[in-house]
């Protein structure tokens, strides 16, 4: 059985964490399988313009699974599973991640890598680093504080307290919170929606406000002059047919 599957339509990839007996823990064998899927996504920004990350069954990820590292299963280098997150981060095609039930944890930090979280009802953050005696390896120092501040994301790391998805939207780390039976209909019509747009532009604007958050702010804007792609190939078209009206 497949530990991620990949599901392709008109543009739009699906990556489902597939462990819904072990609520989606992320074993190494698991990175490995969606490393694959990631970089042969990146390699395809012809073919898919949007991605979904998800998790089947009733939860999107209990985190980093400590079982399956004690019974042998390792990751080919130690920096393994940070680097297939950064490669998540990296990836041209805007990420959209939908979580219900648990993201702890490494669930967490995988969840930070996408472009926007939407929380089902269920859905539970956390991060219980503290529980184990553990430090984050994967970017949770860098990404959490990112998405809800400085303070907020000290109090979630140290008091390892839960948030749920609504609470989740209220301090910026998730965008929307809605019922768990309508979340893949809801972030599959949100892609939708994006992929009405030009590629060309979801990829530059991707590229370009990712890359902008590494620079002050003068510097941000005159990264984005120096650096923005400018027209996309069929600008023409797209003008043509607004035309038309």
């Amino acid at each position: 059985m497949a530990l991620v599957t990949r599901q392709d339509d008109n543009g739009l990839a699906i990556l489902s964490l597939n462990r819904p007996e072990a609520l989606n823990a992320l074993s190494p064998s698991m990175f490995v399988e969606l490393n694959g899927h990631v970089q042969a996504i990146r390699d395809q920004p012809d073919e898919i313009g949007v991605v979904i990350l998800r998790g089947v069954g009733r939860s999107f990820s209990a985190g980093n699974d400590l079982k399956a590292i004690q019974n042998g299963d390792v990751p080919p280098v130690p920096t393994y599973q940070s680097g297939t997150i950064d490669m998540i981060e990296n990836l041209p095609q805007p990420v959209i991640c939908a979580v219900q039930g648990h993201c702890y944890t490494g669930a967490l930090e995988l969840a930070l890598s996408a472009d926007l979280i939407v929380a089902g009802s269920s859905a539970k953050f956390c991060d219980t680093h503290g529980k184990w005696g553990m430090s984050p390896l994967w970017g949770m120092s860098r990404r959490l504080p990112q998405r809800v501040g400085v303070q907020r994301a000290k109090q979630m790391m140290y008091s390892g307290t839960p948030v749920s998805g609504a609470r989740a939207v209220e301090i910026g780390l998730a965008l929307e919170c809605v019922a768990d039976d309508v979340l893949l209909d809801h972030v599959t019509a949100m892609a939708r929606a994006f992929l009405e747009n030009s590629w060309f532009t979801l990829r530059a604007d991707k590229m370009l406000v990712n890359q902008g958050q590494n620079h002050g702010h003068w510097a941000a804007l005159e990264f984005e002059r120096r650096n923005s792609p400018g027209r996309g190939p069929e600008v023409a078209e797209r003008l043509a047919a607004f035309s038309k009206g």
